[in-house]
């Protein structure tokens, strides 16, 4: 099963040149989810190949470089005569923040909007899955950073084994792989144990939004396959970062160190990082090794780990 992260925006608090502002999509099995919706939004999912055949926004706060973009995504999707609920997720204060803004320059949304305020600890189930909210820190502001988290999946099952016990093919083997004991007509009996390996660790990703480094991200993505953080500022700008309630690209790193993620991807860098991020990664790189800085249009495939596929 397919998971993997896109990066639509890149840049914090206004576009450049060479990004656009806050967003970010994933698509797992082909469902699509977006986080943010900055400026440009429908624009950087057209060019990135990015369906509007979607139905969630995850908010991680309400400034507007990671808002603003529902007005034309809405409008877009109004005039296309979408008619299927789309649902809208974020902390305390989004149902006003983002009543006033998905309706704001559409005569008329053909289509039901739901929105629901997130507290941290809150999760968002679905089929296979778990959306967490995880309590951010910046600014004051209420802000989340969020981390899905696939369920564990069943063990590998031993056909060969299963034929060399005499176990017909079909029914009984799915019985079995389901964790179900089975009688053979010989009156042995067959235990799960006997055919199914133990259970396999799903993927877990983990974005912070924009925040100062925060314990409890790090705690909640403890050993993830990817964490996405921000990196507005490089080591010079530290007390600006502190100042502003973000985190420089080594505080990044040394969060991701602590949590002992697999791999981490830097975002949401300030304009004058814009067209060169060396540095940032380069900083990065002395507390975390396997970092990258993220780009418009950038993929991260998700795979399962070598000893779960």
């Amino acid at each position: 099963m397919s998971l993997s992260v896109r990066f639509l925006g890149t840049s914090a608090a206004r576009p450049t040149v060479e990004r656009g502002v806050s967003s970010l999509a994933i698509i797992r099995e082909g469902e699509t989810l977006l986080f943010d919706c900055g400026e440009g939004t429908q624009r950087q999912m057209m060019r990135y190949g990015i369906s509007f055949a979607l139905s969630d926004i995850f908010f991680t706060h309400f400034h507007g470089d990671h808002l603003i973009g529902i007005v034309g995504l809405f409008r877009t999707l109004a005039l296309q005569g979408r008619e299927e609920p789309f649902r809208l997720w974020g902390p305390r204060g989004g149902a006003r923040v983002l009543r006033a803004a998905s309706h704001f320059g559409v005569d008329r949304i053909g289509f039901p909007v739901e929105i629901t305020e997130l507290e941290p600890g809150n999760s968002v189930s679905r089929e296979g899955y778990a959306i967490t909210a995880i309590a951010a820190d910046h600014r004051g502001a209420a802000a989340l950073s969020y981390v899905l988290a696939e369920e564990e999946r069943r063990g590998r099952f031993n056909p060969d084994l299963a034929r060399s016990l005499g176990i017909p093919e079909g029914p009984l083997w799915g019985r079995i792989h389901h964790g179900q004991p089975v009688t053979l007509e010989d009156g042995r009996v067959i235990v799960p144990e006997m055919l199914v390996g133990p259970t396999r660790s799903g993927r877990v990703l983990a974005l912070s939004g924009d925040t100062r480094p925060n314990g409890q991200l790090g705690d909640a993505a403890r050993g993830a396959d990817l964490l996405v953080h921000e990196a507005t500022f490089g080591d010079e700008e530290a007390q600006r970062a502190m100042d502003t309630g973000h985190s420089t690209a080594r505080e990044a790193a040394d969060l991701a160190a602590r949590a002992g993620v697999k791999r981490l991807a830097l975002t949401h860098f300030s304009a004058r990082y814009s067209r060169d991020t060396a540095d940032l990664v380069q900083e990065a790189r002395e507390r975390f090794p396997d970092a990258v800085a993220a780009r418009d249009g950038m993929e991260i495939e998700i795979p399962y780990a070598p000893d779960a596929t």
